[in-house]
C-alpha cells in the first residue's frame, strides 16, 4: 500500500476548481451527522439515526438507479421510519460524491485529489475538468450498479468521490506518465520515495484489482468496482480527447528531474 502525498509540479497554475471541489467537500462533510460537530443531531442512537436517514436520502443505493425509482424506506436498527423525502436516484450518484462516510473516508479521498486534480485540471481546463469529474463519477458509479444489481451489496449505500477521482487518477496515468510521485510506503515506516506516475498508480490499479475479490459483498466495504471502471474511463477519456491530437507532446513534466538517477 502507498500514500501519495506530492507530485513533482513545474507550473505555477492555479487549480481553483480541484480547490473547490475540495472544499465543498468538506464543507458537505462537516456540517452533516457523521462528522460528529453538529449538536443538533444528538448522540447515541439518535445520531446514528440520523446517519442512516442521511444516508437514505443523499446516497446512491445501486438497486434504485437500473429503474431510477428510490426503494420505500423502512425502519431500520431502531430507529422510525424516515419522513419520506423526494428523491431521485439519478441526482444521488452526484449528491454521493460529495458525502462521505467518516473522517479517514473524506482525508483520504481529500489528497488523491488534492495530489493528482491540478494537473489534470490545467491540461484540461477548469470547466472541462469539472464536467469530466462528474461525467466520470457517474461511469463508476452506474458501472459499479451494474455489477451488484444481483448481490447483496444491490441495496447498500455508497457514498463519496473515489469513483470520480479513481477516474482522474486515470486521466493523470496517461496525461503525464514519467511525472514524479511521492509516496509515503506504511510498510517501510511510512519512508517517503519517488516513483514515476506508471509506477504508482499502476500499482494502485493492481491493488484495486486485487481486492475485489477480498471484500465480501454482504459486508460494507470500499467500492473497489466503481475504482476500476472510474479508472478505466479516465484513461480513454485522456488518451481519445487529449493525446491523439496531431503534434501533442508532454512538455510539462520532464522525463527525469535535476538529481533523478540516470
Amino acid at each position: 500500500m502507498e500514500i501519495p502525498v506530492r507530485e513533482e509540479r513545474p507550473s505555477p497554475y492555479l487549480p481553483l476548481m480541484t480547490w473547490t471541489l475540495i472544499a465543498v467537500c468538506v464543507l458537505v462533510f462537516l456540517v452533516g451527522p457523521v462528522s460528529g460537530l453538529d449538536p443538533l443531531y444528538g448522540s447515541g442512537n439518535a445520531r446514528a439515526c440520523a446517519e442512516l436517514t442521511y444516508y437514505q436520502h443523499w446516497a446512491v443505493i445501486p438497486s434504485e438507479l437500473l429503474d431510477n425509482h428510490p426503494l420505500r424506506q423502512a425502519a431500520a436498527h431502531g430507529c422510525p421510519v424516515p419522513r419520506p423525502f423526494p428523491k431521485v436516484p439519478a441526482l444521488s450518484v452526484l449528491t454521493a460524491m460529495f458525502v462521505h462516510g467518516g473522517w479517514l473516508h473524506l482525508l483520504g479521498n481529500m489528497l488523491f485529489l488534492y495530489v493528482f486534480g491540478a494537473m489534470v485540471e490545467e491540461r484540461t481546463g477548469r470547466l472541462p475538468f469539472l464536467l469530466s469529474y462528474i461525467a466520470l463519477g457517474y461511469l463508476a458509479t452506474y458501472g459499479y450498479a451494474l455489477v451488484q444489481s444481483h448481490g447483496d451489496g444491490a441495496t447498500q449505500t455508497l457514498v463519496g468521490a473515489s469513483g470520480a477521482i479513481a477516474g482522474l487518477l486515470g486521466a493523470y496515468l496517461r496525461l503525464y506518465p514519467k511525472a514524479r510521485v511521492t509516496s509515503l510506503i506504511p510498510l517501510l515506516l511510512f519512508l517517503p520515495l519517488r516513483f514515476p506516475a506508471w509506477l504508482a498508480l499502476g500499482m494502485w490499479f493492481a491493488i484495486q484489482w486485487m481486492s475485489v475479490d477480498a471484500v465480501s459483498a454482504a459486508v460494507p466495504g470500499v467500492a473497489y468496482v466503481a475504482h476500476l471502471i472510474g479508472f478505466v474511463g479516465g484513461f480513454l477519456f485522456a488518451w481519445l480527447l487529449y493525446c491523439r491530437r496531431r503534434g501533442y507532446a508532454d512538455r510539462s513534466i520532464p522525463a527525469a528531474l535535476p538529481g533523478d538517477p540516470p
